[in-house]
């Protein structure tokens, strides 16, 4: 079984702290976000993806399970903040280049 990388540990604190800069950080230069039906490459659109969820919604992530199913780690989390239905367990399925996440979609 592989590990959890380090870097998850570092996006949940980031998220629930409400650090852009933090959270930006997390993702390679190449990474794809995928959430709410729209898609986000590179840097500074990840930023912006970052800043508009987190002015929208001041979610906090509290991780509840990890499956690797090969190289994609499914993150189940208990996501509270302020938009309807919460709280709402969602899973991140994630993947990972070089210590950093390079994919992000919400399952």
């Amino acid at each position: 079984m592989k590990d959890v990388p380090a870097i998850l540990d570092r996006y949940v604190a980031a998220t629930n702290a409400h650090d852009i800069a933090g959270l930006s950080s997390c993702f390679s230069p190449d990474a794809v976000v995928r959430d709410e039906g729209k898609t986000y490459r590179g840097p500074a659109e990840i930023r912006g993806w970052k800043e508009d969820v987190t002015k929208r919604y001041k979610i906090t992530n509290t991780p509840l399970d990890y499956k690797w199913q090969g190289e994609t780690l499914a993150a189940r989390m208990r996501v509270e903040g302020n938009f309807p239905g919460s709280p709402a367990e969602l899973t991140y399925l994630l993947e990972f280049k070089d210590g950093l996440i390079s994919s992000f979609r919400v399952a």
